[in-house]
């Protein structure tokens, strides 16, 4: 009965959150930035800066780094734009031949699939996603007011957490906030950088194998290494269906090698992000956050579910978040624990 109950309270809460989408993903995103706009904030304060003076200068870096990327996808959206009927084009003749090829080795009809349009198709697709950057620039702004409000607040909140508990449970409420704000703030610090190094490495890849857009998905492997396990998957899938369109021979060429560029990209690709995601990014990060691997799919799964790409990149910090929280409530500790990697318990088992 408890059991059910709980499912149930989790089921509701999850359906409220997806019904306040709209609010909770600028306060959620703005959340996240306050891990790494904060210190700057405090730093500037502690050297006699006033606060006003502080927040405004680090919104201006914010603003600066958001006009800096929307310049770069409108680049990168104006160079794709120009080869769009190129591709769409290259797209309907290696569906022809493909075709062609099947009817006459297992009787499939040449007009089985006659109806698609990959012009169209194509264009749908780039609808989609321009509707999404829309709705994300969209958010922008109430994204800043959440966090101007938050970086206003930052510097005093100590101090209000000491007026408003007695001095046990203050010290434990800064300790959790403390704990939460230098593990996410680890985390970021190490995801961004070993973002930033996999999407060089993949644009320096991209270029010397020649795959047309190597910047574009050198930055698209950036951004989604954010999201835990599925998306240096999904970073990889693009330029290696590019490469095969590029590289796809034209009636008149001969067809022997083409395929050795895709295959190369292939195997570039799988190199780089098995190498930074499952060698380098473990050794740095250590057991900074010390979550299961079941905890951060299971949180990949919801948050992707309840706020679509929004909700996978900010699944990883909200689960660290929930795991610090439970550690620190005394009949929440078992919770804490099962969310846990478990080496740190089998670390102190054994040396018991």
């Amino acid at each position: 009965m408890v059991g059910l109950l709980g499912l149930l309270v989790v089921f509701a809460i999850a359906t409220a959150f997806k019904a306040a989408q709209t609010v909770l993903i600028p306060l959620m995103i703005a959340w996240l930035l306050s891990y790494i706009c904060g210190p700057v904030v405090t730093f500037l304060v502690h050297k006699k800066i006033p606060l006003g003076v502080a927040v405004f200068t680090v919104l201006l870096l914010v603003l600066l780094v958001c006009y800096l990327g929307g310049i770069f996808l409108i680049g990168r959206v104006q160079a794709f734009a120009a080869e769009y009927q190129t591709y769409a084009e290259r797209l309907t003749a290696i569906h022809n031949d493909i075709m062609f090829n099947l009817s006459e080795k297992i009787n499939v009809p040449e007009t089985a699939f006659a109806d698609i349009n990959w012009t169209r198709e194509i264009g749908k697709r780039l609808v989609v996603v321009s509707g999404n950057v829309a709705s994300f620039l969209g958010n922008l702004f109430m994204v800043l007011i959440f966090l101007v409000f938050m970086l206003l607040g930052k510097p005093y909140f100590k101090y209000k957490v000491e007026r408003a508990f007695p001095p046990e449970q203050a010290s434990r409420f800064s300790e959790m906030t403390t704990s939460i704000s230098k593990q996410i703030g680890q985390y970021l610090v190490v995801k961004v950088a070993i973002s930033g190094t996999t999407g060089v490495l993949v644009w320096l890849g991209l270029t010397l194998l020649k795959v047309e857009f190597a910047l574009t998905w050198g930055a698209l492997a950036f951004f989604l290494n954010f999201i835990p396990s599925i998306g240096s998957i999904l970073a990889s899938i693009p330029p290696i269906l590019l490469s095969i369109v590029q590289f796809y021979p034209s009636s008149a060429e001969a067809s022997g090698q083409w395929m050795w560029i895709p295959i190369l990209t292939a195997i570039m690709l799988l190199g780089i992000q098995m190498t930074m995601g499952n060698v380098i990014e473990p050794r740095i990060m250590g057991e900074s956050l010390n979550l299961s691997p079941v905890v951060i799919l299971l949180s990949l799964v919801f948050f992707g579910w309840l706020w679509g790409i929004v909700g996978a990149l900010l699944s990883v910090p909200i689960a660290a978040a929930i795991k610090i929280f439970c550690e620190n409530i005394e009949g929440l500790k078992p919770i804490s624990v099962l969310m846990g990697s478990g080496k740190t318990c089998m670390k102190e088992m054994q040396a018991s």
